[in-house]
């Protein structure tokens, strides 16, 4: 299993269990997440409970909750929304924090796409939703979320350049 984890913070954000695509020529990665029900399960044991005297809505006390996915199994922590300027100054923060952590390629890359990904995230902002790992690090790794049209389902985006392939 391939685990990536933040550069920056250490923090895991995403796995090979939730494929991705490259846009914007890879410096974005695109994750479709899925909502899921976790918690109790009602099991069908085939028994008929008005037969047996019971009421309708008598049974297990359910504690079943709707979550996404990515954001439950890797613990992403929502921030608060971002105003534009707010936003470009996280970007180059995060730009300065993270460029040192970048071989050569990797840092040309960066360089040369990042201002790409950047306009295309603002184009978007009014719409994101913003999430960071656990630790709740500061400079780290933003992950986005937002619901493409007609869709029920968040698709996230991360900075791919910012995570590293941890092999479990």
């Amino acid at each position: 299993m391939l685990v990536y984890q933040d550069l920056i913070s250490g923090d895991e954000l995403l796995s090979d269990s939730f494929p991705y695509k490259e846009i914007l020529d890879g410096i974005l990665w695109e994750v479709e997440g899925k909502w899921v029900v976790q918690g109790a399960v009602d099991v069908d044991i085939g028994a008929n409970p008005s037969a047996e005297g019971a009421e309708d809505d008598e049974g297990v006390d359910d504690q079943a909750v709707k979550v996404v996915d990515i954001v439950d199994t890797f613990r992403l922590q929502e921030q608060p929304a971002f105003n534009k300027k707010q936003f470009v100054s996280y970007i180059k923060n995060y730009i300065k924090n993270l460029t040192p952590k970048l071989d050569g390629e990797k840092q040309e890359f960066f360089k040369k796409n990042i201002e790409a990904a950047t306009k295309f995230l603002l184009a978007k902002l009014s719409d994101l939703q913003f999430f960071v790992g656990e630790s709740m690090h500061d400079d780290g790794t933003m992950v986005f979320a937002y619901y493409k049209e007609g869709a029920t389902d968040p698709t996230f985006l991360y900075i791919g350049v910012g995570l590293k392939e941890v092999k479990c």
